[in-house]
């Protein structure tokens, strides 16, 4: 079956959680778009793309002659990509992910097809070693799991009856391809499953090629470059590789239209074609853009290329749509980094990431790619360091719109492998990551060496040309560390800076080198306990994530911070925080717990201390920038008499209560290093003060009001309350002002917090909550022990909800697992997924059998026959009135008869 379906804007509920924040907003309802195989589809193209997504059938373990149509698979699970072999709670590190061969077929129908096309199939990558067959023939082998896997199927596929593909794949330990590790050995895990897109595209057989497929160096599809680019004009290069599989000569026309962000054409240039029968060409081609907008994290302006083949006759042969930024990036050694012919103006503050997420580990929807993106900028971060291994195409999307640079690893984790085979294939993933990631604006440098590897000097030279060859135009760049071998043939290099930790930084600088902190803020005790300040799990509360955020700012000893990072020369132009998610490893029996956000990407403490080091002008359409102030402070009996702000405005006010004391500070904009530092206002909060409010019922005046003032103006506030008796449960989904889309594929995290009755947090719960899913979503990994039920930590509870293929209204409840007539009330929200534009294909009996296991996994809960919400609500209010003459005893013979003077 083939499902197409138009996009629609949703209303999506929006949930006031505790603590009320005032600031600058970014732009809601906003639905980013993916690249495709490579590329956008262009509107009357006859290049189309179907998304091969749903509907596969699943199983773990060997299965002799899968790969045969006629295999029986009707016992398989029914499982949608993105697809991994597990489904692990939070703490699921220690080696205790599946690792071994696992199956998957597709069954489909192709009568949507033409018989005269060319038909692609496009794995964006398959972990481990992997075979692909369809309809029983072997058409691909592959070893390694982070780059495109793309097969020429066109005469393989039966047009009048059914298809199968069947892929194989083992993630076992294997030394013979990169990474090499044994997981068991790894600092984070591979996961296992076909774990991102899978596409098929259709197109004539006079085509663009697939540059991953096509081989060509620095060739092969459209790549685009920018060449003297300055304010007043840039020059955009493209270099287009054809194939023509006629039998008869091709003539025709290729054109480029180059369209800003306003629609405006801001270029076009066309060239003759002329390919002989069953060869390939290549052209080059330019336009040179007048008064270009210049791409930047700070202003990530981005261009839309068309590109349109035709013949000779002037009709429609090929054609898509790229992105593109102009921008130029320069390393000048002692004068640092220049972006776009200028001197950039501050340290680049940035994070390594790991793709996986709770649950799903690497199996990440789109979506989620996106938001981690917005989260991490809207942080501050300007540059992603994608360790250890190439990210799926969705992040690097993000990166180009949402404005943050990305330094580019090839795969690979402290491994050698002295055999000839294990080095050539690191040098094709070197080439296939180049091919795959050259036209993104946000690429900042290439890593095309192993991480923390002893590699032979000749290795890191060989990686260095490999880049240079694949990109022989302006602004490319590589990094290596300075420590590693063949560091002489790099331009920049890896090192702390001499303030910051004294064992890692380079003695000796060279001022033709530019230097970077390829990772920073991690301070373990060994490397077999790993006990850290920087490793806090949110779960263990205020003091901790305190002292977690103090030791990435500016800790009280000597050690790498964002305070030294501020406080370098010119040539040592930043650094990138390891890390900011919390993540599941292979050889340590904890979750890395170092991360600014928790798995679920709830954030802690230190998210918001990097947020404040953000410039207030910092800020564009989509994140959420400008003046900020919060207050790190929950107002328990156990938070501290001190209170904490973190704030990038100038002058910063806390009022104590209502008519109580206020405090004042003021920045000093002359003090070098950490340019916000955080605020602590000395014994502003005191338990007892609110114990006497409460009890004369003067709840309303206890609070914390902290004032950012800019020009002596107030331009953000935060205030917090404490968090009173636990009354309901309050359901969010973290969206970020997307729309969630009904493709089988699409995930969202879905936050159920424990609040008062004024939606505080009660932040000191431990409650288990029971979420329930009625709709068109299901919870992803229901029933699984540790994910759902979920136990309430550090005053939320989260699960990821996953959409159907249908569009629809989902309806998610939570409730505490055991209910009671005192206990929170039932949390209800509603969200609507909406149609998906690019065509879904899956046999519709396949989709039946799917949602038949969803729904008897959604169904099968712990429940109270009897509980009806509706009347507990009422039996509540009820008994709410008579538990006043309860509170009245306890005040008549205890403490609140009346305030100590």
């Amino acid at each position: 079956m083939i499902k197409n379906f138009n996009a629609a804007i949703i209303f999506i509920f929006m949930i006031l959680m505790p603590g009320i924040l005032l600031s600058v907003h970014g732009q809601e309802n906003y639905q980013p778009e993916f690249s495709t195989a490579g590329f956008y589809a262009l509107e009357n193209s006859s290049r189309k793309v179907y998304s091969m997504n749903p509907a596969w059938r699943f199983h773990r373990g060997p299965a002799e002659d899968a790969f045969q149509p006629a295999f029986d698979d009707s016992d398989w699970q029914v499982v949608s990509l993105p697809h991994g072999t597990d489904y692990l709670p939070e703490e699921g590190s220690g080696g205790v992910n599946y690792q071994g061969e696992i199956w998957y077929r597709k069954h489909f129908n192709a009568d949507f097809l033409s018989k005269d096309k060319k038909v692609m199939l496009h794995f964006e990558a398959i972990m481990g070693k992997s075979k692909i067959w369809v309809n029983g023939t072997l058409l691909k082998e592959n070893f390694g799991g982070f780059l495109p896997v793309v097969a020429d199927i066109s005469d393989y596929i039966k047009y009048d009856s059914s298809n199968i593909i069947a892929v194989w794949a083992d993630n076992s330990d294997d030394a013979d391809y990169p990474p090499g590790k044994p997981q068991n050995m790894l600092d984070f895990c591979y996961f296992g499953g076909i774990y991102r897109d899978c596409w098929l595209i259709s197109h004539n057989k006079t085509y663009i090629s697939d540059p991953n497929l096509a081989g060509v160096r620095a060739g092969g599809g459209l790549f685009t470059a920018v060449e003297n680019v300055s304010n007043s004009s840039a020059e955009v290069l493209f270099r287009i590789h054809l194939i023509n599989e006629l039998k008869k000569e091709f003539k025709g026309e290729i054109t480029y239209k180059l369209v800003d962000k306003n629609g405006k054409v801001a270029g076009v240039t066309k060239g003759n074609i002329r390919i002989n029968a069953q060869k390939s060409s290549q052209y080059n081609h330019r336009i040179t853009v007048k008064n270009p907008r210049l791409w930047s994290p700070e202003n990530p302006d981005l261009y839309t290329i068309e590109v349109n083949l035709t013949d000779s006759r002037g009709k429609h042969v090929d054609g898509y749509r790229q992105r593109l930024g102009i921008r130029s990036i320069e390393f000048k050694g002692k004068d640092g980094l220049w972006l776009n012919g200028k001197p950039y103006p501050q340290p680049l503050i940035g994070a390594n990431r790991h793709q996986d997420f709770a649950i799903v580990g690497n199996a990440v929807s789109n979506s989620l790619h996106w938001r981690d993106a917005k989260k991490l900028r809207e942080a501050g971060f300007k540059v992603i360091r994608n360790a250890h291994y190439p990210q799926d195409p969705a992040f690097m999307d993000a990166c180009d719109e949402l404005g943050l640079f990305v330094i580019v690893n090839t795969p690979g984790w402290q491994f050698w492998n002295e055999k000839p085979v294990f080095e050539q294939r690191i040098y094709q993933n070197i080439r296939d990551m180049v091919r795959r990631d050259r036209n993104h604006p946000c690429v900042f440098l290439w890593e095309p060496v192993l991480n923390e590897t002893w590699y032979p000097e000749n290795f890191a030279r060989m990686t260095r040309e490999i880049v240079m060859e694949e990109y022989p135009f302006s602004y490319c760049e590589t990094v290596c560390d300075s420590e590693a071998l063949g560091h002489e043939y790099f331009n920049v290099l890896y090192t702390h800076p001499k303030a910051g930790d004294q064992d890692r930084a380079l003695q000796h600088t060279d001022n033709t080198k530019t230097y970077f902190t390829r990772e920073w803020g991690d301070n373990v005790d060994d490397w077999n306990s790993h006990n850290s300040p920087s490793r806090v799990r949110r779960s263990w509360g205020e003091i901790p994530m305190l002292i977690q955020a103090q030791h990435y700012a500016n800790p009280p000893y000597r050690y790498t911070s964002l305070n030294t990072l501020y406080s370098t020369d010119r040539q040592h132009i930043g650094g990138c925080l390891w890390h900011p998610f919390d993540h599941n490893r292979g050889y340590h029996p904890d979750p890395f717990y170092g991360g600014v956000m928790d798995a679920f990407r709830q954030k802690k403490t230190a998210w918001h201390m990097f947020r404040s080091q953000r410039s207030p002008e910092d800020k564009h359409s989509l994140i959420n920038g400008g003046p900020m102030v919060y207050i790190a402070h929950e107002m328990t009996p156990f938070s501290p008499a001190d209170v904490t702000v973190y704030s990038n405005c100038d002058e910063v006010k806390l009022s104590a209560l209502k008519d109580g004391k206020v405090y004042s500070y003021k920045r000093d904009s002359l003090k070098t290093g950490l340019k916000y530092p955080a605020i602590t206002f000395k014994d502003a909060y005191h338990f007892i003060d609110d114990k006497w409010l409460a009890m004369a019922e003067r709840h309303d005046e206890v609070y914390l009001l902290a004032e950012g003032l800019i020009d002596g103006k107030v331009v953000a506030s935060h205030k917090v309350f404490p968090a009173r008796r636990p009354a309901k449960i309050i359901l969010s989904a973290d969206l970020e002002g997307n729309t969630l889309l009904a493709d089988g594929s699409d995930m969202v995290t879905v936050t159920a917090a424990i609040t008062d009755e004024m939606g505080n947090i009660k932040r000191l719960n431990n409650e288990k909550i029971l979420f329930e899913v009625q709709g068109e979503g299901r919870l992803i990994g229901n029933g699984t022990h540790g994910i759902n039920p979920a136990d309430i930590s550090w005053g939320t509870a989260a699960v990821l909800l996953k959409t159907t293929h249908q569009a629809g209204e989902i309806i998610i409840t939570a409730s505490v697992l055991l209910p009671g007539i005192h206990k929170p009330v039932r949390g209800e929200l509603r969200l609507n997924s909406s149609s998906v534009d690019i065509p879904l294909i899956y046999n519709e009996s396949e989709i039946g059998k799917m949602n038949e296991t969803i729904n008897t996994r959604n169904s099968n809960q712990i429940k109270d026959p009897d509980f009806n919400p509706a009347e507990m609500n009422e039996r509540q209010r009820e008994i709410k009135e008579k538990l006043r003459e309860v509170e009245q005893q306890q005040k008549d013979f205890g403490e609140g008869k009346a305030q100590p003077k």
